[in-house]
């Protein structure tokens, strides 16, 4: 018995953008065309012995044309990440970052960001990713480690000497300054000034074209 091939496999992200409402004031008649041959292409998917999955993603659900709404058996809402999602999101993000978190940080980081979408959580750990360097320029001591290195620091710190990264660059030294590794208080920073992209306004439109047309994913 001969084996089934796989299906191919297409993803159109942001299809709103190119299936919106036929008949709307600003539809150029090169839009309208190309929309009228998607329509046609996607009518004859399934209808051959070549399989193809076709993946469509939206934010805008309702400003898809009715026609090619119907074109796909499946509308699936994928809500936002919940807290385990999120926990994990941090994790992936930070990915071997050197860093001081432990599992009840990432834990605090998961509840702390609820209503972020994954990409807001990715913008928050980039920006994240620079604070070691912004602490590296703005420190005025560092540390000299048993390896060599300089390590910026407090003028608590034991061994703080009194130095900043300039100083140690005009030594010779820039090569041996390393930043300090990610901390939980970068994260309060920046998430202080950071907000969810997603409002409620936008959640609801979400969960309303759900109950009318698709199902939960």
């Amino acid at each position: 018995m001969a084996r089934e091939s796989a299906p191919s496999i297409i993803f159109v992200d942001e299809i709103d953008s190119l299936c919106g409402q036929r008949g709307e004031g600003n539809e150029s008649e090169a839009s309208r065309r190309i929309k009228t041959e998607l329509l046609v292409q996607m009518q004859g998917v399934g209808h051959n012995d070549e399989k193809v999955l076709v993946l469509a993603a939206t934010n805008t659900p309702y400003a898809l044309d009715q026609a090619i709404r119907r074109r796909f058996d499946k509308r699936i809402y994928i809500p936002l990440p919940d807290v385990k999602a999120r926990q994990h999101m941090f994790k992936v993000h930070l990915g071997d970052t050197p860093h001081n978190l432990n599992e009840a940080d990432f834990e605090y980081l998961a509840r702390r960001t609820a209503g972020f979408s994954g990409s807001d959580v990715a913008v928050c750990v980039k920006d994240v990713l620079f604070e070691p360097v912004r602490k590296t320029q703005d420190a005025m001591f560092f540390f000299n480690a048993p390896d060599g290195t300089w390590i910026p620091c407090g003028p608590k710190q034991p061994g703080a000497i009194q130095i900043t990264m300039q100083d140690l660059a005009e030594k010779g030294l820039a090569g041996k300054i390393i930043p300090p590794p990610i901390a939980r208080t970068d994260f309060e920073k920046v998430l202080a000034r950071q907000r969810p992209t997603v409002s409620k306004t936008d959640l609801e439109v979400h969960e309303r074209f759900t109950k009318e047309f698709g199902e939960e994913g």
